[in-house]
């Protein structure tokens, strides 16, 4: 059975398993935590430039000195959205990060799309200059449809609320829904949130064999490849000794033809 990896979004073991698939979905405690729970290993000023590196994908990062009191008031202020981490490669220096806001359509990537709620999508995409859904380029539609159901509908305005219409049926279904008036017509952008599979709950098939079936297998296939050989040779006999013997009384079959109706001028039956 297929176990969850580890380092998954929200489950990181440690903080080295961070990584451009997981980096999202984390608290900026969380990362603090596992942050300062290493930090005093030998070899971790190795590991810290591309922790942040990763880091970034997700959070605002910034180096600061604590002892600038308007970077301090800034950044280092408890109660405030940024957390703090020590730095090991700078000392003396502080490192503070916050949590990413997702803003525009165009900050979606298919690392961030499974984090981003049904309301929250259907809020960028109106503030995408009110297009609606044509108006979204194709590249972000994949990013949106990979977690996401998406429909949409065009109504005129008097019928787009109509009782038993398809903007009752999709709400009973649990679809959020965002309208855009398009003049007497609204068209409508239906979206829900897909359901993660568990990959835990599949069962790896059992493909494996023994090699006792393999050879019995084997000659199986050899003793009927044989019989079908056999009947082919029985019914459709053509080897080179079988044709020979055809061919040969067929020519016997042709000379005593000939001997019976051939006449052999001699010239004197010719005279006569």
């Amino acid at each position: 059975m297929a176990k969850k990896g580890k380092g998954t979004a929200g489950s990181l073991e440690s903080i080295k398993d961070l990584s451009t698939q997981n980096v999202w979905g984390n608290d900026a405690y969380q990362i603090a935590k596992l942050w300062e729970k290493e930090r005093e290993g030998d070899e971790f000023s190795k590991w810290e430039d591309k922790i942040l590196n990763t880091l970034r994908l997700a959070f605002e990062v910034v180096h600061y000195n604590p002892d600038n009191d308007k970077e301090e008031n800034m950044y280092g202020q408890k109660g405030s959205d940024w957390v703090q981490l020590e730095s090991t490669m700078l000392p003396g220096q502080r490192i503070a990060i916050r949590e990413k806001h997702i803003t525009k359509l165009s900050d979606l990537s298919m690392q961030n799309i499974k984090f981003v709620s049904a309301a929250t999508l259907l809020e960028l995409i109106n503030n995408n200059f009110g297009g609606g859904w044509d108006a979204v380029p194709n590249d972000l539609k994949m990013i949106i449809e990979s977690a996401f159901d998406i429909s949409t509908s065009q109504l005129p305005t008097s019928r787009i609320h109509a009782p038993g219409g398809s903007m009752e049926r999709k709400l009973k279904a649990g679809f959020e829904v965002l309208e855009i008036p398009k003049g007497t017509w609204t068209e409508a952008i239906f979206a829900r949130k897909k359901q993660e599979v568990d990959e835990s709950q599949f069962i790896a098939e059992d493909n494996t064999f023994d090699d006792d079936d393999l050879i019995l297998e084997d000659d199986n296939m050899d003793s009927d490849q044989d019989n079908t050989d056999d009947d082919l040779m029985d019914e459709n006999d053509d080897t080179y000794y079988s044709q020979y013997a055809r061919e040969a009384a067929d020519n016997e079959e042709l000379d005593e033809d000939m001997g019976d109706g051939m006449h052999i001028s001699t010239g004197e039956d010719d005279d006569l």
